[in-house]
């Protein structure tokens, strides 16, 4: 039997070309450019002056990033994992509980190779979020390399001689390159502030899976499940950036262009790429025609119509012109 005639099997010929060609031609294209823009100096950093004993800048040095109150590798480990165990959960309740005729079809390529729905649609919103996620990291890193705004602690990684540079007034603007005495790396990582990666990060992974949530789960019996649960996540993510304002690792302003790139890449890959979440509703059966019944229920029969001489002189036309005879 082919694939089409088979009950909740449809085929596809393009998915596995699409999938190896384009998807993850795309995919490895934005993973090498986010480790070329965190790992390598590829991208060099644009140096920025500064005026002489700007207190914007001259807060103390808060260490190295490992020492703050949320280290990069919580914050990565929590944008990893958060979102990947609520899709499995979610996708595998949603699966179980659903009847067969409101599942999406299985999809055949070639007539050997099937996809089950539940791995097609896991793979589908987990590869979405990877892709959002690798994008994030790219337009927080660009942002940073394009700007290269300082920290609020940049003076005390730079280190600069005053008395060299000639700084006799606070309105003073130093440009020079070699002002700086301090480390070259830390001196290189304060200038990358704005916007807050590990703010644009974590928003960009709690509204997405806010998202999936709000869309995908159906709570019954209760109303503040999902509010809870939404909530809490958006306070962690918030509270992230609360912590890099509070160490003098950022700016307010960084923090709040890292909400709003974010979240916008979020929004935009739910609504505009994945659809909310939703799947294709199976189309509905085609209807029969039933054939008439009588009012006791057994079948009638259809009889062939009898036009009588009556109705054909009735219909016929009388042409102009003709006389009729009275008959009296």
């Amino acid at each position: 039997m082919a694939a089409e005639e088979k009950p909740g099997v449809k085929s596809s010929t393009s998915i596995v070309p699409c999938f190896l060609f384009v998807e993850l031609v795309i995919m490895a294209g934005t993973v090498l450019l986010a480790y070329y823009f965190e790992y390598t100096d590829t991208f060099p950093v644009h140096v920025q002056g500064f005026f002489c004993y700007d207190k914007t800048f001259s807060k103390p040095y808060p260490g190295p990033e490992e020492n703050s109150k949320v280290p990069p590798i919580l914050v990565y480990s929590l944008v990893t994992a958060i979102p990947t165990i609520t899709i499995l959960a979610g996708e595998l309740m949603a699966f179980f509980m659903k009847s067969e005729s409101t599942r999406e079809k299985t999809i055949v390529t070639a007539d050997c190779c099937y996809f089950s729905p539940l791995l097609r649609r896991i793979i589908r919103f987990l590869g979405v979020y990877s892709f959002g996620l690798f994008t994030t990291t790219i337009f927080a890193n660009a942002g940073q390399v394009v700007t290269g705004n300082q920290t609020p602690h940049f003076l005390s990684a730079c280190r600069p001689n005053y008395t060299v540079l000639g700084c006799h007034s606070n309105l003073q603007y130093i440009t020079e390159r070699r002002a700086c005495t301090g480390n070259p790396l830390i001196v290189t990582s304060a200038r990358k502030s704005f916007p807050s990666k590990d703010a644009a990060l974590s928003v960009y992974s709690a509204v997405y899976t806010v998202m999936y949530v709000t869309l995908v789960f159906r709570t019954k019996g209760t109303r503040l499940t999902k509010p809870t649960v939404s909530l809490t996540l958006l306070c962690l993510a918030m509270l992230v950036g609360v912590v890099r304002v509070a160490e003098y690792r950022n700016h307010w302003a960084d923090v709040l262009a890292g909400y709003f790139t974010g979240g916008a890449i979020a929004v935009f890959l739910v609504t505009c790429v994945i659809n909310n979440f939703q799947h294709a509703k199976p189309s509905p059966p085609p209807m029969r025609l039933r054939r008439p019944e009588s009012v006791l229920g057994m079948p009638m029969v259809a009889l062939p119509c009898v036009e009588s001489p009556l109705e054909k002189l009735s219909g016929t036309q009388t042409p102009r012109g003709s006389s009729f005879t009275e008959i009296t």
